[in-house]
């Protein structure tokens, strides 16, 4: 069974929705193989079906070591590039023998070798490079990679505030199609090519003997059907518990392997959640896609006179509840489409000294930039509108492709008129999800802090 299709919150003042934090994971009970790990948790449901593309034959899905053949299939590109994803039309030869998710050595036409990537014909980005030496990526190569993305944690110190950080992040570790995550003993791969889920299997035992995790999980993001060709319900090792306490800067979390989003909790946000506090001391504070509660349970620690979360997604607003119980944080959750509720406290005239904005990714490709910049504006718009005089308005975006500037020009925008917006801080994600300059897309969080 394919996985659950992103389920989504908002409404942009036509009507269309768009606007809970991100996408749900797969959850169907059919395992990976017979005899292989346990499947993830609750009922699985169709993927619209691809009349071009149908998900690869499970032959293609099968579990991959990290170890190389002798002889390695090859693939010419037109010119040398440094960028990670190489797209189909950089692509000037296929050798016969390279097949879906295999590692190839990567040409240039005068028979030099650019490095090595996984190739994936089903892809529009049809190469994601690992290497540009000569180096051939091996066993030795890939614990090499790990071996220094757990070196960099443990040098930035990602763990003294937090039981959940981020193991691997993408390109930012040199391992594109692939991030992990660790909460307590439980370790959460998500992968984002075919490459990649063939070995994470392989990952996972590799990081577990890092960690010494208990657990595991890996499960395809939830677009790898129109992206990479392929789709899965996932995998997780045997007993995975169905949720997990974590702690973070003090504050109790509760992350719910079987409905939780992405790997089941957002890393990413530490450093924002944790620096709300300095903000909220006596003011009214409103969250907006609130997701599982933690800005809103951090401006209830710092102190905030009163705090509103809201999320249309109704397994998340229940995780918000226990998250607020468990840290004994005085919260109102509301249920509610984010913007029918904007709109109904515009015509009620209600503010809020801190408004939070954080959304789910609303681009999704180069094609949906401009309608994913429309979105960012109708949010903005309606929740600047909420901001009283003097007030914060912190607004995110995780849509990669979405540089920086053009966030904070169309954040600008969208302040209405007579107000003049200042910005405090601009920030993004927290040092345990480095950015490859290879890859851009690789700073994908941003958020920006204003006063209106």
């Amino acid at each position: 069974m394919p996985p659950r299709p992103r389920r989504e919150s908002g409404r942009n003042p036509s009507g269309r929705e768009y606007g809970n934090r991100s996408g749900n994971r797969s959850g169907n009970r059919s395992s990976h193989n017979q005899s292989g790990p346990a499947p993830l948790f609750g009922k699985g449901s169709t993927v619209r079906p691809q009349k071009d593309r149908w998900p690869l034959a499970a032959e293609h899905l099968v579990s991959r070591s990290l170890d190389l053949p002798d002889e390695l299939p090859q693939v010419e590109v037109k010119s040398p590039t440094r960028q990670t994803a190489i797209f189909r039309k950089r692509v000037s030869d296929v050798g016969p023998r390279a097949k879906h998710g295999d590692i190839v050595q990567v040409m240039l036409p005068e028979g030099d070798v650019l490095g090595y990537g996984i190739f994936n014909p089903r892809a529009e980005a049809m190469l994601k490079m690992l290497t540009w030496e000569q180096e051939r990526p091996d066993l030795a190569w890939w614990q090499g990679q790990l071996d220094r993305a757990m070196a960099l944690r443990e040098r930035v110190g990602v763990r003294q505030h937090a039981d959940a950080c981020r193991l691997i992040h993408a390109e930012g570790d040199g391992l594109p199609g692939v991030v992990a995550d660790i909460f307590g003993d439980v370790l959460s791969i998500e992968t984002y090519s075919l490459g990649m889920f063939q070995r994470a299997e392989a990952l996972a035992a590799e990081l577990v003997a890092r960690t010494g995790a208990r657990h595991w999980m890996i499960q395809p993001a939830p677009n790898t059907l129109d992206t990479e060709g392929y789709t899965h319900p996932g995998f997780t090792s045997e007993k995975l518990p169905r949720r997990k306490a974590i702690t973070e800067y003090g504050v109790t979390y509760e992350v719910d392997f079987a409905t939780g989003h992405k790997t089941g909790f957002f890393c990413d946000q530490r450093l924002n959640r944790h620096q709300l506090r300095d903000y909220c001391a006596g003011r009214t504070v409103l969250d907006l896609c609130c997701y599982s509660g933690g800005f809103s349970i951090n401006a209830a620690k710092g102190g905030a006179k009163e705090v509103t979360g809201v999320d249309l997604d109704e397994t998340a607003i229940a995780a918000a509840k226990r998250n607020a119980n468990l840290n004994h944080a005085k919260v109102r959750f509301v249920h509610a489409d984010a913007f029918a509720y904007m709109r109904d406290m515009q015509r009620n005239g209600t503010q809020f000294e801190v408004v939070v904005l954080d959304p789910p990714k609303l681009i999704m490709s180069r094609d949906g930039y401009d309608e994913g910049q429309r979105k960012y504006y109708d949010f903005n718009r309606l929740a600047a509108s909420l901001v009283a005089p003097g007030g914060m308005l912190v607004t995110c975006s995780c849509s990669g492709l979405m540089p920086t500037e053009e966030f904070i020009k169309t954040v600008t925008a969208a302040v209405p008129f007579n107000r003049q917006p200042r910005m405090l801080a601009r920030t993004g994600a927290a040092p345990d999800h480095p950015v490859s300059l290879n890859c851009p897309e690789t700073e994908y969080l941003k958020c920006v802090w204003m006063l209106l």
